[in-house]
């Protein structure tokens, strides 16, 4: 079931009027990332000023989701002699089936598997598993009389209604509007296929008591755990299960509640509406063949549909801390610190390359607006104008001397440093240009290390740090200068610094380096957000994102006493060789995830976890560099590759969150290059594709991560011929079939005047015409689907396909279903077989 916007606090609120002493606590799983931790931050604050008791567990993957399914998940249940309860899911659950991993979809007979638990999903990928956004309901009896399962009281079609009375337990994903707006399709295959009985292609309907249909139903709970936990003992066997079957492995997990009993009554067996007859004669009723081949083209249409919109590839909707703040906003409880976080989890996007194409490097127009802009394109920008009118909201100028001088800079465009006062805390506007950590860094450092400026100026080769000398020489900003603190700079260099950007920034290509102009037309887009904290610290939300993500991804104590000289050995933090599952690799991760939740409320913990983030970066720097200048990047037929198996750093980036931040780099100069070559990016425009794998020594695997191209625009003049395309195949099929009635006509009147019965004649009409229908099903599908899969990407997807296709020992565990781990031994057989595979939509 899925919740409206304007549903958000239904359940909240209903959650607050049954509270009580004895009710078990809110347990909150929540994803190992800087945008589900912040939506954590502002749920459990809510929760805090209720005083509703709470417990939050991070996850690691899916087989900690899994086990904590059994564990604490499961005696919830009314069934297991709990009570019931709530389960919030933050980042994590919208692509699998969420009642089988949880452990919510086995109950004895005449039990209610879900036992009163309710399980809330907030989660920014899709695409989204479609038996949690449609189906997820408590269970309804089945009467004698139907065939059907009855509609829950204030549910339609999956959609929660303001008349729905919560408690009974179920499935609700919170929906940012892509599902009303996008899904419709979809929607009304999966509630045809729910409602459907099940046939064999051969024709025969099973009942709820035979062994194909038990079997199904068996299985589809197991794929859906199985398949995102892969281990490397069951990878054999898994490859080859599902050779024979032809449903899509997905639309089988998410429906594989919906085989029912067929009754025998002919008046409710499930057909197409029966062929006009302009006779007066009474037409021969159709025979049990011809509609159990209706139902079957039936079934075959709704589950290509689907398949399709499983095969689109991944993307990213709204963050889960949007959708938290949006939560509060419902209830009136907005503040200050809820909406630096929520600021906090928007701006982390960028920085993991999620977009609507999926983790994918940012080559579109919303990339040269400057400062923050990157994520979700003008939808991404809708929403963080929506946030920068929230801060001036809850931030009104001041009207004394000193705040009339903030503002009076701040029009000016100057990047703030400093508070106001000892005691302010307030949000500010900043045209922030796109440098790393520039108010703890140097302002060559800062410059340096931007992903984004080292890709244009080829930072990596001895050409690209004279063009960076160039470009601070045309600004009038020594090397001396430029090359101590930023806080410590000349105040004049300071206060003109954006100008100059703005002047000569565009002679070397970088448009998009700082946010433009304030204008009454467009306002301050582009700018970014910073807070102060009295005159302890002054910090912008990339930077906040850029800490907190360090944290969950190198740990604070592998860097303690680092310091420009020094060395890092992360050997100081490693354990003894772990298990072959990662278990003790994911108990380390979690531990960082209490370190980064601290430091998101805590600017002491944040200020001391910067030189973590500093030496991330640099070693991204150097690892990028040495890559490109060693030509260790090959180029396979569908995506370029490179593997980090040697050097100083090759530990960190066996955290998939850090390799993906490498690859970004590498994709994002890589693109460049053949912007510069070609006059646009690879791939005929869609951009090339990148498989990052590093390589893990102590556990004897390589973490692999694909990465978009970047491409993926849309073509407004292509779409409209496609519309006109589209329409009069749409004209030419109606004329036929028109033709093709007056023809079934005219046979049936001639032999029904001679009392003749063809059955072989009738079976080869009805044969010709669910053809055509079929074949013009499939072109209007297939149309859609292309539309909407352009540049997403199927990485997840190609790795599943390999994975059934090669005895590789694959482990795919991750909630990014672009990242796996693969054995050792097997990853040039795997890169092989996934160079034959469409990873770009």
């Amino acid at each position: 079931m899925y919740l409206q916007r304007s549903l958000f606090s239904h359940l909240y609120l209903h959650l607050l009027r049954t509270h009580h002493p004895l009710s078990p606590p809110v347990l909150v799983l929540v994803a190992l990332e800087p945008d589900a931790l912040c939506g954590c931050r502002i749920l459990t604050a809510l929760l805090k000023r209720d005083y509703i008791p709470h417990k939050i567990q991070p996850v690691a993957g899916y087989g900690d989701l899994a086990s904590l399914g059994e564990r604490l998940v499961r005696p919830m249940r009314t069934s297991d002699g709990g009570t019931g309860g709530i389960v919030v899911c933050l980042g994590l659950g919208g692509l699998v089936d969420l009642s089988a991993i949880l452990g919510l979809d086995r109950a004895e007979e005449g039990d209610d598997a879900m036992g009163g638990v309710e399980v809330w999903v907030m989660d920014a990928r899709r695409p989204w598993n479609l038996g949690n956004v449609f189906g997820g309901r408590p269970a309804s009896p089945i009467t004698d009389e139907s065939i059907v399962r009855t509609e829950t009281p204030g549910v339609q079609n999956g959609r929660v209604l303001k008349t729905y009375q919560p408690g009974r337990g179920g499935i609700f994903v919170f929906d940012d509007g892509d599902i009303d707006d996008e899904l419709a399709a979809e929607r009304d295959a999966y509630c045809a296929l729910e409602q459907m009985p099940d046939v064999d292609d051969d024709g025969r309907s099973d009942t709820s008591d035979t062994s194909s249909s038990g079997s199904e139903d068996e299985q589809g709970p197991n794929l859906s755990s199985t398949r995102k936990r892969k281990s490397w003992s069951d990878a054999d066997g898994d490859a080859n299960e599902d050779e024979d079957d032809d449903r899509p492995r997905r639309r089988r997990r998410t429906n594989s509640s919906g085989s029912l009993p067929v009754s025998k009554a002919p008046s409710r067996s499930i057909s197409p509406v029966a062929p006009t007859s302009g006779q007066t004669t009474t037409p021969r009723a159709p025979s049990a063949r011809r509609l159990r081949r209706q139902l079957m083209r039936l079934r075959r249409k709704h589950e290509d549909v689907l398949r399709r919109y499983y095969e689109l590839g991944n993307s990213y909707a709204e963050p889960v801390s949007a959708l938290m703040y949006s939560l509060a906003s419902e209830l009136g409880r907005e503040d200050n610190d809820l909406l630096w976080w929520a600021i906090v989890g928007v701006s982390s996007l960028e920085l993991y390359g999620r977009s609507m194409m999926g983790v994918s490097i940012t080559q579109t127009e919303a990339n040269e607006l400057g400062g923050a802009a990157g994520w979700g394109g003008r939808r991404g920008e809708a929403m963080r104008q929506l946030l920068r009118d929230e801060v001036r909201r809850l931030n009104p100028p001041e009207l004394t001397d000193v705040g009339r001088e903030m503002n009076r800079g701040e029009m000016a465009g100057i990047i703030p440093t400093h508070a106001r006062s000892p005691a302010d805390t307030s949000i500010r506007l900043s045209p922030e240009p796109r440098f790393l950590l520039i108010r703890h860094w140097s302002l060559y450092d800062s410059m340096l290390h931007s992903p984004y400026l080292s890709a244009r100026l080829h930072i990596w080769s001895d050409a690209g740090r004279r063009r960076l000398h160039k470009l601070l020489a045309k600004m009038g900003v020594s090397l001396t200068q430029c090359k101590q603190s930023y806080t410590h700079m000349d105040m004049e260099l300071k206060r003109g610094l954006r100008a100059s950007l703005l002047k000569y920034a565009p002679l070397y290509g970088l448009t998009g380096l700082v946010p433009p102009e304030a204008s009454v037309q467009h306002g301050r887009q582009g700018w970014g957000f910073v807070r102060n904290w009295g005159f302890k610290a002054c910090l912008s939300a990339t930077d906040v994102g850029v800490v907190v993500g360090a944290i969950l991804e190198v740990g604070r104590s592998g860097v303690v006493g680092f310091d420009e000289g020094a060395s890092w050995d992360g050997r100081a933090d490693e354990r003894a060789l772990v298990d072959e599952e990662g278990t003790a690799e994911g108990e380390e991760w979690v531990g960082r995830f209490w370190e980064a939740y601290d430091a998101l409320d805590n600017i002491d913990a944040l200020k001391a976890a910067l030189p973590t983030a500093m030496h991330l970066h640099r070693a991204i720097l150097r690892t990028g560099t040495s890559l490109i200048e060693k030509r260790q990047i090959r180029h396979l037929r569908a995506f370029r590759m490179s593997v980090v198996k040697e050097g100083p750093d090759v530990q960190l980036f066996t955290h998939p969150a850090a390799l993906t931040k490498l690859a970004l780099w590498v994709g994002e100069a890589i693109a460049e290059q053949e912007k510069e070559q070609k006059g646009r990016l690879g791939k005929h425009g869609r951009g090339t594709p990148l498989v990052m794998a590093g390589l893990n020594e102590r556990r004897g695997v390589y973490v692999v991560v694909g990465t978009g191209g970047g491409g993926g625009t849309v073509d407004l003049v292509g779409q409209r011929e496609r519309k006109a395309q589209r329409e009069k195949k749409k004209t030419e099929r109606e004329a036929r079939q028109a033709a093709k009635e007056l023809q079934k006509r005219e046979r049936a009147a001639r032999r029904e005047a001679a009392g003749e019965e063809d059955e072989a004649t009738e079976e080869e009409e009805e044969s010709s015409e669910d053809e055509d229908e079929d074949e013009d099903a499939d072109e209007d599908g297939m149309d859609a689907a292309a539309r909407r899969s352009c540049g997403r990407n199927r990485f997840g997807n190609a790795f599943q396909e390999v994975v059934d296709e090669t005895k590789a020992r694959v482990r795919i565990d991750s909630f990014e279903h672009c990242v796996v781990e693969v054995k050792k031994e097997d990853l040039t057989g795997f890169l092989e077989t996934l160079s034959m595979k469409a990873v770009v939509g």
